[in-house]
């Protein structure tokens, strides 16, 4: 469960934490988002708040009205042309720098999920699986995952009828790839994360 454990070890030399955690590394289709969360000394997130993947969407979304109401949050997101034309490791420490960006106070300190992060002139930590052991984190991936998931059933499913992205997200299952072939590669679809997946008879270029 997701602690202040990360936090605490910190605040001394840094009051102002901030978590960072993004959604969306792995589809096929749709932007990446990252959320950056900055917790407040007295939010009681006992039992609300942990890595967004254990939570169901009810308590996704139970958890994003609290955080946004009682947090300070900042939410980044670079689109799928851009992950094309940088690659998705690029385009997913852009859409953190943007979140972080977005906060209205500046932090003094990162907790980063996962392995990397390009520094911006602010001390940070990475920590691998951060959103299952960091507060902060959890938090910014509940942020990063809601407004994520929102854009795909809210907007991405209605300007791009039969692709039932409000079901899959743009992640890759057996029924997505059925509707690629059925209805074509739209421009929502990331390029180059579809081109291993284009068969041989049939070109990249042919399906745009």
């Amino acid at each position: 469960m997701a602690n202040l454990e990360y936090e605490k070890a910190h605040q001394a030399e840094y009051p102002v934490i901030a978590g960072v955690d993004e959604a969306g590394r792995g589809p096929l289709a749709g932007p990446v988002v990252a959320g950056a969360v900055i917790l407040p000394r007295e939010f009681d997130a006992e039992g609300l708040i942990d890595d967004s993947k254990k939570l169901t969407a009810k308590q996704r979304e139970h958890a994003f009205e609290q955080i946004t109401a009682k947090c300070i949050w900042g939410v980044g997101e670079v689109s799928p042309a851009e992950i094309d034309e940088i690659n998705i490791l690029q385009a997913t420490m852009k859409a953190m720098r943007l979140a972080v960006e977005a906060l209205r106070v500046k932090p003094d300190f990162l907790l980063i999920d996962g392995n990397y992060y390009s520094n911006v002139g602010i001390p940070f930590e990475t920590i691998v699986k951060g959103d299952s052991k960091s507060l902060s984190i959890a938090a910014a991936s509940i942020i990063a995952k809601v407004f994520r998931d929102r854009y795909m059933t809210e907007i991405a499913d209605k300007k791009y009828p039969g692709y039932g992205f409000a079901q899959h997200k743009g992640y890759p299952t057996k029924k997505h790839f059925e509707l690629i072939k059925k209805n074509g590669i739209s421009d929502i679809h990331r390029i180059t994360f579809l081109r291993k997946f284009v068969s041989r008879e049939t070109s990249i270029d042919e399906q745009i």
